[in-house]
């Protein structure tokens, strides 16, 4: 398999001082992101937690920061291209990584991984959710400058929420026969796909 992780130097950095964390400091570590990495709106640690966390790794914030987005970016890599531990183990050792902290990984990888998949595959990535759909035709009949005009129209009403609101938001958009013909294809486009992927 082709390497999912690029060993920048970020990364090297990254891995000299995960490579000098001791081995149930960071198993401890590992377990807690896999638990709350798919809260993307909430932060890993809370600034108390953090500043234990510095105390306890030995790390300057600014090493901690980048110990978590890595270990972080390596697990997002491993649910985004579905990778087996023993894939997982391979990638990390071309990384440097000492070999109790690769098998740390994988086991937690091979543990938690398939939940971690999963709770990913639920969350919504977009910040709204489509509820309900109505609608309106409207003809305009005339004008004050035009006598005979037939101008039909549709007025769309989306009833989009976010993961925080109870009550749907109501969206109202008003398209042209042409306009509404564009936006019918582009929702044709995107069912074809979606139904390409399944």
């Amino acid at each position: 398999m082709a390497s999912i992780i690029k060993e920048t130097q970020s990364i090297k950095e990254a891995v000299s001082h995960i490579n000098a964390i001791d081995l149930n400091k960071f198993s401890r570590l590992l377990s807690r992101i896999f638990q709350r990495l798919h809260l993307k709106e909430e932060c890993l640690f809370s600034k108390e937690e953090e500043e234990k966390l510095q105390s306890a790794l030995s790390l300057e914030k600014q090493s901690l920061n980048l110990v978590v987005e890595t270990v972080s970016f390596v697990i997002e890599q491993a649910v985004y291209h579905n990778v087996k531990p023993a894939s997982l183990k391979q990638q990390l050792e071309n990384l440097h990584l000492h070999q109790d902290k690769v098998d740390a990984f994988s086991q937690a990888w091979a543990i938690a991984g398939p939940d971690t998949i999963e709770k990913f595959r639920q969350k919504i990535f977009a910040p709204r959710k489509l509820e309900h759909v109505g609608w309106q035709l409207n003809l305009q009949m005339g004008h004050s400058t035009l006598a005979k005009l037939k101008a039909p129209s549709a007025v769309l009403e989306f009833g989009v929420s976010n993961e925080n609101s109870e009550a749907p938001e109501k969206l109202f958009v008003q398209f042209s026969h042409q306009e509404l013909l564009e936006f019918y294809n582009k929702l044709e486009v995107v069912q074809a796909q979606l139904d390409s992927l399944t």
